[in-house]
C-alpha cells in the first residue's frame, strides 16, 4: 500500500473507531487502562531492550545529550509510566458531564454536555515515555488517537504501542482505537495532515521545526505546543536563598525539558548580591551562561550574548541572564520573548506578585516556585499530551477536560419558536 493510501486506511479506521469510544462507561476505560499500565510493568525488559535499539541509532546519528536524555527509557521511567497510566484511571470521566442548566422563559432548559473531540493525530519527537500518556488520555476522554512518533523512537514506540493496543483490545476496546504510523517516510505526516474528513484534531509536540511544519500544513485545526522559552524574574523584594534554589532546580533539574528556565532576569537592585552566588552555583553544575552587559561588568567570565539568543530553546545546560529594571523591564523583556509558555517571578511582594499574575501572559504564571512545575502530572490532571501556548481551546498542561469539547443540550416540553 502507498503512503497515501496506508494513512488514509489508518484515520479512516480511526473515525470508525471514535464512534464506539464515545459511548464507553468509564468503568470499561478505566478497567483498560489499568490492564495497560499493568501491561507496560510486565514488559520492562522488552522495553528497555527495544529502547537501547534507538538509544545506540541515536548516538551513532550524533543526538545531542539532551535529545537521547528525552529518548531513554529506564525501569524508573517505565513504572512512571504506569503510574500516569493509573492516575487517569482514577479521575473523573470528563464524557456526559452536564453543567450550566438555565431555565429559560418559555420554559425550555439549557444547558451544556461534554463531549470527545472524536480523533486525534498527535506527532511528537524524541520521548517515548508521552506515547503511553497521550494514548490513556485519549481513550479515557473517548477519542481515537492516531500517534506518529519520531523516527529516532521507532523501535520504542512501536513496542509501547503494540502492549497498550493488546491490553485495550483483551478489556473489549477497537483494535483502531489507538492507530499508529509505524513509518519513518515523512511524507506520512503530510498525508495525515490533509484529512481534515476524518480527523478533528492535531496536537504537535516537539522542536520548532516540527511545530512550524505542522502549521504550515495542516489542513486540521491545530493544538500547539510551541516551544518553551521560560524565564524566571528575580524580583528586588526576593528573598534570595529561595530565588537560588528556584533557579537552579528551574535549569539543572532536566534541562531537556521544556519547562525549564532558558532566561534569568535578575532586578538591578539585586542583582551585585544575587549573581555571584547564583553563576558560581550554576557554572559549577556544568550551565553556559551567557549575560548581558551588566552581568559581564560584575562577572568577565560570563560569555557574551546577541539579541536573538533571547528567543533560543537551549534544552541544554545553557541559557541567558540579564539584569533588567525591576518588575517593568521583566514584563517587557518577557512579552517581547516569551512563547506563552512559563514564567516565574520570586518576591516576598503581594503586589509585586499580585501585577506578575495578572499581567504577564503565559499558559502558567508562577509565584515562588520553578518553572519545572507546569507539567499536568504535577498539576493533578494525572498526565498531559501537551502544553497549549495558544488559547483556542486550551492553555497549559492539557488533561482530560481538554480532550473533550461542550455542545449544548436542550429539554422542552413541546416549545416552538414564535
Amino acid at each position: 500500500m502507498d503512503i497515501p493510501s496506508y494513512v488514509q486506511d489508518k484515520a479512516i479506521r480511526a473515525r470508525t473507531a471514535s464512534r464506539i469510544l464515545a459511548s464507553m462507561d468509564t468503568e470499561s476505560k478505566n478497567r483498560a487502562l489499568l490492564r495497560m499500565a499493568d501491561a507496560l510493568e510486565l514488559a520492562i525488559d522488552r522495553l528497555t531492550a527495544e529502547n537501547r535499539k534507538d538509544l545506540e541509532t541515536g548516538k551513532k546519528a550524533g543526538l545531542s545529550n539532551a535529545i537521547l536524555d528525552r529518548l531513554e527509557l529506564n525501569e524508573s521511567r517505565i513504572r512512571q509510566m504506569s503510574v500516569g497510566l493509573r492516575e487517569i484511571a482514577a479521575l473523573p470521566d470528563p464524557v456526559g458531564a452536564i453543567s450550566e442548566i438555565r431555565q429559560r422563559p418559555n420554559g425550555m432548559a439549557v444547558g451544556r454536555m461534554r463531549v470527545p473531540l472524536g480523533v486525534i493525530a498527535f506527532i511528537f519527537e524524541s520521548r517515548p515515555n508521552v506515547t503511553a500518556d497521550s494514548a490513556a488520555l485519549c481513550l479515557k476522554a473517548g477519542n481515537s488517537v492516531i500517534l506518529k512518533g519520531g523516527s529516532e523512537a521507532i523501535h520504542s514506540n512501536t513496542a509501547i504501542i503494540a502492549i497498550l493496543k493488546e491490553a485495550a483490545i483483551a478489556e473489549g476496546f477497537p483494535a483502531d482505537a489507538i492507530g499508529f504510523l509505524d513509518t519513518t517516510d515523512r511524507q506520512a505526516v503530510m498525508e495525515l495532515l490533509k484529512l481534515e474528513d476524518y480527523i478533528d484534531v492535531v496536537i504537535p509536540r516537539g522542536g520548532e521545526g516540527l511545530i512550524r511544519a505542522v502549521m504550515d500544513n495542516s489542513r486540521i485545526p491545530v493544538l500547539k505546543h510551541y516551544k518553551g522559552v521560560c524565564h524566571v524574574y528575580v524580583d528586588g523584594a526576593a528573598d534570595l536563598n529561595m530565588a537560588r534554589e528556584i533557579c537552579f532546580n528551574a535549569k539543572v533539574q532536566r534541562p531537556g525539558t521544556c519547562n525549564a528556565m532558558e532566561t534569568l532576569l535578575v532586578d538591578r537592585v539585586v542583582a551585585p548580591s544575587f549573581l555571584p552566588s547564583m553563576m558560581g552555583q550554576l557554572t559549577t553544575a556544568g550551565v553556559k551562561v551567557h549575560g548581558c552587559e551588566a552581568t559581564r561588568k560584575m562577572l568577565p567570565d560570563v560569555l557574551g550574548l546577541a539579541p536573538d539568543d533571547f528567543h533560543k530553546e537551549y534544552l541544554d545546560l545553557e541559557m541567558n541572564c540579564r539584569v533588567v529594571d525591576g518588575i517593568d523591564g521583566a514584563i517587557e523583556h518577557i512579552a517581547r520573548y516569551g512563547s506563552n509558555h512559563t514564567e516565574t517571578i520570586v518576591t516576598e511582594s503581594h503586589r509585586q506578585a499580585m501585577r506578575f499574575l495578572r499581567e504577564v501572559d503565559a499558559s502558567a504564571v508562577m509565584i515562588n516556585a520553578s518553572t519545572r512545575f507546569n507539567d499536568g502530572f504535577e498539576f493533578g490532571l494525572g498526565a498531559e499530551i501537551g502544553i497549549s501556548t495558544t488559547k483556542l481551546h486550551a492553555y497549559g498542561p492539557m488533561g482530560l477536560e481538554e480532550l473533550t469539547s461542550r455542545k449544548f443540550i436542550v429539554f422542552g416540553s413541546g416549545q416552538i419558536r414564535k
